[in-house]
């Protein structure tokens, strides 16, 4: 497999990111991984547990993608996080949104792919919504509104808005330097706070944490490594082979929803083919419906009533079109986003669990005054 052959790299990169899937959805339906979860935990119950398996995951995702970056294997500032563009309204209204819909929806878009796998119909219609509504909002009449109205609200920065390049020029410090005391330092943090709750450290949580995060470095490592290609042999350009955004990706699981709907609507059209993301949709689902199947935990779940159907309907459309406008959702900007240490993502990570937790807040108000 060498640089004269496209097709085999692109084949390399969709298996690859189908396997890697295929392990978090199976893990993710083991462990009970689920982010939306975790923040219900924390506002309802004070349970940081499920909490602490998102940050040990951020941790591990950060220390590898700044691993890979030191050694020269990625380059993560040709990511679609790390831009110049600071899109600042984009992050944060796009992430309220998002978490209220993934509230609303009982999940965000990884959860959805694996509560599918476990026979619930209600993520099916969810994933539907989610996937048209993503479509219209990258390609269709939201996206005309999206462009002019909110993704011109922002700033060009001089450099990338990955915070080593915000911060080494102003201590006046190599960004090596700055990226080996931001990355390494924050995954330091937050596994220092993680394993301090005795409670937490039990196999599920830790296996949680750990897989999902090394699935993110194993993403960043196949696009970005092992799919890049420093001249195409047709266009003679740089390129990532099989990414639909055309930069090193790793996991998300919003706009490729979208690509995964477009691509089996248009299956004839010889121009549409598999992707990286594509592939994880396929693998999440996947690899949960095999946890599903080998441990007998397969159900088929419908919705309660009109007013269920109505949330999920509601929460769908919302993480659709926040997701894009944030540029990922609660694992690609809350987990491979944030491994790149870009500003954006921290902005729309605390944007995600802030409507969250106000929907939340709002959802046991409502269920206290019907008391």
């Amino acid at each position: 497999m060498t640089e004269s052959n496209p097709a085999a790299l692109a084949s390399a990169v969709v298996w690859g990111a189908f396997a890697l899937a295929f392990l978090f959805g199976a893990v993710g339906n083991k462990t009970h991984f689920c982010t939306m979860g975790a923040v219900s935990d924390v506002v309802n119950m004070g349970d940081w547990n499920r909490m602490r398996m998102w940050l040990l995951a951020i941790a591990v995702a950060t220390a590898g993608a700044s691993a890979l970056q030191l050694a020269g294997l990625v380059d993560l500032s040709k990511t679609i996080y790390t831009s110049s563009r600071f899109t600042w309204l984009s992050y944060v209204l796009g992430g309220l949104l998002f978490g209220i819909g993934m509230t609303l929806a009982s999940g965000c878009g990884s959860r959805t792919l694996i509560r599918i796998g476990t026979g619930n119909l209600k993520s099916l219609v969810v994933a539907i919504v989610l996937a048209i509504t993503a479509y219209m909002t990258l390609k269709g009449i939201l996206g005309v509104f999206r462009v002019a109205a909110l993704d011109s609200v922002g700033a060009t920065l001089a450099g990338g808005q990955d915070l080593p390049s915000l911060l080494a020029p102003a201590f006046g410090i190599e960004k090596k330097l700055a990226l080996e005391v931001l990355g390494l330092g924050l995954a330091a943090g937050l596994l220092a706070f993680v394993f301090k709750a005795r409670e937490f450290r039990t196999f599920d949580n830790v296996l949680g944490g750990v897989v999902v995060g090394m699935v993110v470095v194993g993403g960043w490592f196949l696009s970005g490594h092992v799919g890049y290609l420093a001249e195409d042999p047709i266009t003679l350009e740089e390129k990532f082979i099989a990414t639909n955004s055309g930069r090193m990706e790793s996991l998300s699981f919003v706009a490729p929803q979208a690509y995964f709907l477009e691509l089996f609507m248009l299956w004839s059209d010889k121009s549409r083919v598999m992707t990286f993301g594509i592939a994880t949709v396929i693998g999440m689902f996947a690899g949960s419906l095999a946890w599903s199947l080998a441990t007998r935990s397969f159900r088929l779940e419908s919705f309660r009533d009109a007013e269920d159907l109505i949330h999920h309907l509601v929460g769908g459309a919302l993480m659709g079109f926040g997701g894009v406008l944030a540029l990922g959702c609660t694992i690609g900007q809350g987990i491979s986003g944030l491994s790149t240490l870009a500003l954006g993502s921290f902005l729309a990570f605390f944007s995600i669990v802030a409507g969250a937790a106000l929907t939340m807040k709002i959802q046991y108000w409502r269920l206290m005054k019907q008391a």
